[in-house]
């Protein structure tokens, strides 16, 4: 899974901003150079009429030196709308020269940010000629920007039959050469220094492309598992493409491609890579995601790879869609049978039809050598010191490396299969992985109850039965462990994520044939990720702006959130990786529910003016509001809101000691049936008293607004430091209108 990526938050400094004349004829070595994100602020009186005026500008507060030579130039990115200012190689000691300009705001030495189907469109009710897709145009005349690792061009889930040319409004470019490029693939545009092309060497971007977007492919499958028809989730919208990343994602490219992306004319971007921060204003994703939305640009970002801890969700800002991650009902089968006739079921890609059947001896990692702590995880250092587990099945602890790599470690030392147990961390989250031997892996609960029978005899044996692909698992969706969890440190008020999409084995194109064919370019792979379900929604997105050119960002956001499901297959609550019913701060508003979407009823809309008093309420300063607008914002003379009084269409609250009643409001616009009438119906969280007024909304007319108000009261019986959840509806006689309650007590 994508969350064994740790946050790579590593500073490359980089500032080269030399004013004084005694430094005038020495240039710091290159090797001394480091990448900063600088931001700056014009006066008022100062307009840039256009672009060359805006980077003539930037390059005014570069040493003197650097600024003119030709040779390895110190500005790299020129930014026009993700926000005032540039990307520039500069020393520590150019920085400090260039605090001193006027107009300079902040420089940051920019952050290495980590890299956050056949199925998935049946599971979330996508049908051909029917329903949603039907009524949307498959996305047709959309067009979704992807800011990933590049793309491989030629593989058919990209081929252009039945695609429309590009609306007029598109002026991207195609830097492959011209024939990979088509009414698919409409553009694609490289941002890594030294690599001068956008064709995907890692696989991710390819993935994530064919996810939001990716046409019709029959026959699609892994090792003949999970064989059927592959496709995005808009078919008939277009593909724009970025490549930040090679092999590591740098923070200027990536703000660099959302600038560029802003001018080509995209409709959508979707972003699966990320890092933390404890404030919106100093995460230049958000801040170029805030300019996006100002143009009328949906952003869907994943809320990362860290769970299940709280406190660990990205792009915690309201105007993007933060996507956390979750299970199908697809499970491909591969069973552990012990000696003792115990069953476990888990699950692997690769499933070989000539593996013996027979039983084999057992063999648990850890036991090989007590002193050395990595044998556990099978590290190929510790497995290659020993000769004992030639032809058997040995058991793997997950962590420490990627789990294929421990297949290939136990495969090279002689080991017939292997048994991958997961850690507790993970739990019942499983991945169906391409192993290089026959392999499954098991839970949590199930490993130790394997490691339990090797204890117990002094002849442990096991063996694998491989059953295919199975569909029907009526526990989906499941929230997946490495899901990112809120709360939302950055701004407490508002619930993160904001809703759940499939993220495990996600089916989509790869660049390569991972069983070493060379016949077809039709190759496909199954990874796991909130990388994965990013461009679910952002597929989906694209979809409902088809179906509703009209609607803001916020409205889309809005009709994908109050339209969410609470409940899996089984029609129970959604559960955890540990088969629990799931905290708020892992679901968000629930699973999306794209059908139900396109038709919400009510929708809480957002203008990007209203956003201007929610960040005054966050006590930033002027010039950190300011570098959101890109104008100079003083907040004293603007009104100001607590983050919880933003139009959001969920509540997040905190109680203190200080504090046992919050009240807000809402206005909600009537997309629904012009003359309709809902009532209020409460679930109020244990311990907290909910009451609403006006308690019915008549509308006579669409577009109708209407406002109500909200009071939260903690109660004397409730408890402290503890989190409770509920929900308020707008029910009519056709939509269910619903908005989660997150309580922190304490």
């Amino acid at each position: 899974m994508e969350s064994n990526f740790m946050f790579i938050l590593s500073l490359i400094c980089i500032l080269n901003f030399h004013f004084l004349e005694t430094f005038a004829n020495e240039t710091p070595e290159e090797s001394k150079l480091e990448t900063y994100i600088v931001r700056v602020e014009a006066p008022d009186t100062q307009i840039f009429t256009q672009s060359e005026d805006l980077k003539s500008w930037y390059h005014s507060f570069l040493p003197t030196i650097t600024a003119s030579s030709s040779d390895n130039p110190r500005m790299i990115y020129s930014y026009n709308n993700v926000l005032k200012g540039f990307a520039a190689r500069l020393s520590p000691d150019e920085v400090k020269e260039m605090e001193k300009k006027p107009g300079f705001v902040s420089a940051q030495p920019e952050k290495v940010l980590p890299l956050h189907t056949t199925h998935t469109p049946n599971f979330l009710g996508l049908n051909q000629n029917m329903g949603f897709w039907r009524d949307s145009n498959y996305g047709k005349g959309v067009i979704i920007g992807v800011i990933d690792t590049g793309i491989f061009p030629d593989h058919p889930s990209f081929n252009d039959e039945g695609m429309p040319p590009p609306p007029a409004k598109w002026k991207g470019k195609c830097e492959f050469n011209v024939t990979s490029c088509n009414n698919k693939l409409i553009g694609a545009r490289f941002f890594t220094e030294g690599d001068n092309t956008p064709l995907d060497e890692d696989g991710h971007g390819t993935h994530t492309a064919s996810t939001a977007a990716g046409n019709f492919v029959k026959g699609a499958n892994l090792f003949g598992n999970a064989n059927g028809t592959a496709v995005g989730m808009a078919p008939l919208a277009h593909l724009a493409i970025y490549k930040v990343c090679s092999p590591f994602c740098s923070e200027s490219d990536t703000l660099a491609a959302m600038d560029t992306a802003i001018d080509d004319g995209v409709d959508v971007l979707s972003i699966s890579l990320g890092g933390l921060t404890d404030n919106l204003y100093s995460d230049n994703i958000v801040l170029g995601a805030f300019s996006a939305m100002e143009k009328g640009i949906f952003v869907s970002c994943s809320a990362g790879n860290s769970g299940p801890y709280n406190f660990s969700v990205s792009h915690e800002a309201p105007w993007i869609l933060t996507v956390g991650a979750s299970t199908i009902d697809r499970m491909i089968r591969a069973t552990a049978v012990l000696g003792n006739n115990e069953l476990f079921d888990g699950e692997s890609a690769f499933q070989p039809m000539d593996f013996s059947s027979a039983f084999l001896p057992l063999v648990y990692a850890g036991m090989l050598n007590s002193s050395d702590l990595y044998a556990q995880y099978c590290f190929p250092e510790s497995l290659n010191k020993t000769n004992v587990i030639k032809g058997k099945i040995v058991v793997c602890e997950s962590g420490g490396i990627e789990r294929i790599a421990k297949g290939q470690a136990v495969k090279d030392a002689g080991g017939a299969a292997m048994i991958l147990v997961n850690s507790e961390r993970y739990g019942n989250t499983i991945a169906s992985e391409a192993h290089v031997l026959p392999a499954t892996q098991l839970s949590y609960a199930d490993g130790l109850k394997v490691k339990a029978y090797i204890n117990s005899t002094s002849n442990p044996v096991a063996k694998i039965l491989f059953k295919g692909t199975l569909i029907g698992d009526d526990r989906a969706p499941v929230v997946a462990a490495f899901s990112s969890r809120g709360p939302n440190f950055a701004s407490r008020g508002i619930l993160k994520p904001d809703i759940l999409g499939p993220g495990v084995n996600v089916l989509a194109a790869w660049p390569v044939s991972l069983e070493n064919s060379t016949n077809t370019k039709s190759t496909f792979n199954m990874i796991s990720g909130t990388s994965m379900s990013c461009p679910h929604l952002s597929g989906i997105a694209a979809l409902l702006k088809s179906s509703h050119p009209d609607w803001s960002p916020a409205a889309i956001k809005s009709a994908i959130m109050t339209t969410a499901d609470v409940v899996n297959l089984a029609k129970q609550p959604i559960e955890d990786e540990k088969f629990l019913p799931a905290n708020i701060f892992a679901t968000g508003s629930g699973h999306v529910n794209p059908s139900r979407a396109n038709d919400p009823g009510l929708v809480y809309n957002i203008q990007p003016e209203d956003y201007i008093p929610y960040l005054c309420g966050l006590n930033y300063t002027n010039r950190q509001v300011g570098s959101f607008l890109q104008r100079i914002v003083n907040c004293s003379t603007e009104s100001s809101i607590p983050d919880g009084q933003l139009n959001y269409p969920a509540f997040a609250i905190t109680f203190t000691v200080l504090s046992n009643s919050q009240t807000y409001t809402r206005t909600v616009t009537n997309v629904g049936e012009a003359k309709s009438s809902y009532s209020v119906e409460i679930v109020r969280p244990p311990g907290v008293d909910v009451r609403v007024e006006p308690t019915t909304l008549n509308f006579s007319e669409l577009n109708q607004k209407m406002m109500y108000r909200v009071t939260f009261n903690r109660l004397a019986s409730s408890g402290n430091n503890t989190v409770v959840q509920g929900f308020l509806k707008w029910d009519s006689d056709r939509y269910s209108v619903r908005s989660p309650i997150a309580v922190i007590l304490s």
